[in-house]
């Protein structure tokens, strides 16, 4: 390998992952980067995440094509240095299938000054910054805070002045209109996932930011509109393939079916069958569960919402707040079971709790964790659990974020159901679920009435406490949403 020329291998992205799906190049042969420029989306076990370049200089080689699974400590990216005859377009390796030809393109329009005030603009509304470092790699010293991009033509800026016939399109294509000669800008690799994700092409879209630059706001106007709205045919994600060519037509064996589809199992999906089958195999799992009355919980929240409509939190959040309690006064479930290489075993207890609550994504289910949880007011926990789900939904989750819980919450209320055997968030010991509300009859005071009930169920490892201890802490969680004001004022 040359002197000139730096290898930038895929690291460890966090928490010992040992693999990532590629997503989508950021950068195509040919362009000049900067260090800490992100230069591919990948997708992990844990989020959707991009990656940063440790180097400046020429992209020389992509390592990979979308949709392939790469194995971190292997080549990721080759960059020229800056100055070296490496990173000429005559040494250049050859551009990947679907890739555009980044070179300049002359359009009328002035290129350099666009993508300068179009980089301005898109560092305002999306607040980037620096902070792309990885583990094994920094940002070098002297080198500037922001995340920039390149002040060369690369395809993120230049492709749509290409005629369609020359260059493939990387979006998927939809019914539209091609605007001739536009200049589509598109700094924000979540814009460009964005529209991907809906099928939007970009080239269909005038940009409203500074200099034509496509904002987060116009994919969202196309998406609201009702040809966008409406069913249609969206591309497949990259990580959930339907079945190759080689398999249409194909006949199960065993059913005499014919076969429909393949799905690779990897990202999130492989992560959560393997901690599903972990937790399976390896937890002696018991289940309590209980019916409790709602009723005043629900109606001390409809007070507080008269009184403050856009500050009151939802009921998750009360219920979170009483399951921190509870666990104080039981910590034994807010603990981990450990198993040493030489067989001894020992309950790992914590001092805080990091309340993790299962929250179902386009990715799969992945359970982001409120850390200290139990150090936050019912208003707080709220905040936090929208922002936590806001991430999740948007792939952007971190690995802490997603892997650093000590108990689950689990709402499968939502989804219109009043109870579920639910597999334990391996590694910890307990998980506490939530059916939904409805009305159901109910004595009150020896007197039948309609009440707003529902159901609570507690699976825990049998190892690290008894049923007793199970059954006190879902009694104390059922006893403070039946009495949430004398709850609340012990807390």
């Amino acid at each position: 390998m040359s002197s000139d020329m730096q290898v930038f291998k895929l690291p460890d992205l966090g928490e010992g992952l040992t693999e990532a799906e590629l997503v989508n190049w950021l950068v195509a042969v040919g362009d000049e980067i900067v260090v800490d420029q992100p230069i591919a989306e990948v997708e992990t076990a844990k989020s959707m995440v991009e990656v940063p370049s440790p180097y400046a200089g020429t992209v020389a080689e992509l390592h990979g094509e979308a949709g392939q699974t790469l194995d971190v400590g292997k080549p990721l990216i080759s960059i020229a240095r800056v100055g070296s005859s490496a990173g000429s377009p005559a040494a250049a390796a050859p551009v990947p299938a679907g890739s555009v030809d980044p070179s300049p393109v002359s359009s009328g329009l002035d290129v350099s000054s666009a993508v300068e005030a179009a980089a301005e603009t898109y560092r305002t509304e999306e607040k980037a910054g620096s902070g792309n470092v990885l583990i094994g790699y920094g940002t070098p010293g002297g080198a500037t805070g922001g995340r920039t991009r390149p002040r060369k033509a690369s395809a993120a800026v230049a492709s749509s002045v290409v005629e369609p016939a020359a260059v493939p399109v990387m979006e998927p294509a939809v019914a539209g209109t091609r605007i001739p000669g536009k200049l589509s800008a598109v700094i924000s690799p979540l814009v460009r996932k964005m529209a991907r994700d809906h099928g939007v092409s970009l080239e269909t879209i005038e940009g409203s930011g500074a200099s034509g630059l496509i904002m987060r706001r116009d994919v969202e106007a196309v998406i609201a509109s009702p040809a966008v709205a409406a069913p249609s045919v969206e591309a497949p994600a990259v990580s959930a393939p339907v079945a190759a060519s080689a398999d249409a037509g194909a006949v199960d064996s065993r059913t005499g079916l014919g076969v429909s589809a393949r799905t690779p199992v990897r990202g999130v999906r492989k992560a959560v069958a393997a901690n599903m089958t972990r937790s399976r195999s390896e937890i002696p799992e018991a289940t309590v569960w209980v019916d409790v009355d709602a009723t005043a919980l629900l109606d001390m929240r409809a007070e507080l919402k008269k009184r403050a409509p856009h500050d009151t939190p939802g009921l998750l959040a009360f219920i979170a707040r009483f399951v921190t309690a509870g666990l104080k006064k039981y910590p034994a479930l807010n603990t981990r079971f450990e198993t040493a290489s030489d067989g001894s075993q020992e309950i790992v207890g914590f001092e805080g709790i990091n309340l993790g609550f299962a929250a179902q994504t386009d990715r799969g289910l992945v359970v982001p964790s409120v850390r200290n949880a139990h150090e936050l007011s019912a208003r707080e926990l709220d905040a936090e659990i929208r922002r936590l789900t806001a991430v999740a939904r948007d792939g952007k989750a971190t690995p802490a974020e997603l892997g650093s819980g000590t108990f689950t919450l689990n709402n499968y209320g939502v989804f219109g159901v009043d109870g579920s055997a639910a597999i334990i968030n391996y590694p910890e010991v307990a998980m506490l679920g939530v059916g939904r509300i409805i009305d159901k009859p109910w004595v009150v005071n020896g007197e039948l009435a309609v009440r707003k009930v529902t159901e609570l169920t507690l699976a825990f490892d049998h190892r690290v406490c008894d049923g007793e201890t199970a059954a006190g802490f879902l009694r104390y969680v059922a006893d403070a949403i039946e009495n949430p004001g004398g709850a609340l004022a012990d807390m």
